[in-house]
């Protein structure tokens, strides 16, 4: 079997009436895949969505049929496949990425910084990097094809954006991806807190199923498509430590002639967050 579709990290086969998903040991940063491979990065991004679809039923349902290669046909019962492949739900995926902002930083504490604002969103003055908003900010943004880069949009083009692509519909679905995104990260922010882990922010994408109602799908909460800190130590002021890429981004930002690959150590330091993180986030180690 062939991949009908491959992104950045995920390759994607047809199964007739579901798609397989699998979460490759490849890593990109600033929308470039990386020369190097991080083992059993693919098994963390597919068991921690697992995770969290399971969490998040009650608000939304998802495009999870089968995490366990048992379900899948024979040409994924090897272990290259196994624990890093999903079987999915065929979805008419919404072009838009669905970002979620509980916490001032990255690219959104840069916007604010130069003019007040995150995303054309006027936040309130004296904020400090880092810091807790008063409440989670919705920022959509466009969905790129590899090489290009995403791009922000407010609320109002995002309406815009889905009419011009499902006439009639605009205004419900973004109200709708909107709504979503808050919702899920309000529930899944609070429990992770309890956990000792901040999700500063995170993305999620969303599609329509065969009845047309809007579902989750893609990855969900992982450290490739979220921000988390550690709470223990957290304070406002200053960047974080974090459990995801931000070891390879440093990295690769104080060594912009490195070609895009990094050093065994960094690798090394990258999967030992993703594992961290999994193990405090679910309770249990990684099999």
């Amino acid at each position: 079997m062939k991949p009908v579709k491959e992104g950045k990290v995920r390759e994607i086969y047809d199964n007739g009436d579901s798609l397989i998903m699998v979460a490759t040991d490849r890593i990109s940063c600033f929308d470039v895949i990386l020369n190097n491979t991080v083992t059993k990065k693919g098994t963390v991004l597919t068991q921690m969505s697992k995770f969290w679809f399971d969490f998040t039923k009650d608000i939304i349902p998802n495009h999870m049929i089968s995490a366990d290669v048992k379900d899948m046909p024979e040409f994924f019962q090897k272990p290259e496949f196994d624990g890093n492949s999903m079987m999915c739900k065929k979805l008419n995926m919404l072009p838009v990425e669905c970002i979620v902002r509980g916490y001032i930083t990255g690219s959104g504490w840069a916007s604010y910084v130069k003019d007040g604002t995150v995303c054309g969103i006027k936040l309130p003055e004296g904020l400090k990097e880092s810091e807790k908003l008063p409440e989670p900010i919705y920022t959509p943004s466009t969905k790129a094809e590899i090489g290009d880069h995403d791009e922000n949009i407010s609320y109002e083009q995002s309406v815009e954006y889905l009419e011009a692509r499902f006439p009639g519909k605009g205004e419900e679905y973004a109200s709708k991806l909107r709504d979503y995104t808050i919702a899920i990260y309000k529930k899944c922010a609070e429990y992770a807190a309890g956990r000792g882990i901040i999700i500063a922010d995170t993305k999620f994408e969303f599609g329509l199923n065969e009845d047309g109602d809007i579902i989750i799908g893609d990855e969900m909460l992982t450290p490739d498509s979220s921000r988390f800190w550690p709470a223990d130590g957290y304070e406002a002021g200053h960047s974080q430590p974090s459990f995801d890429k931000q070891f390879a981004r440093d990295y690769l930002k104080a060594n912009p002639d490195c070609n895009w690959t990094l050093p065994q150590e960094i690798v090394d330091k990258t999967i030992d967050k993703y594992l961290q993180a999994y193990e405090l986030l679910t309770g249990s180690k990684l099999q």
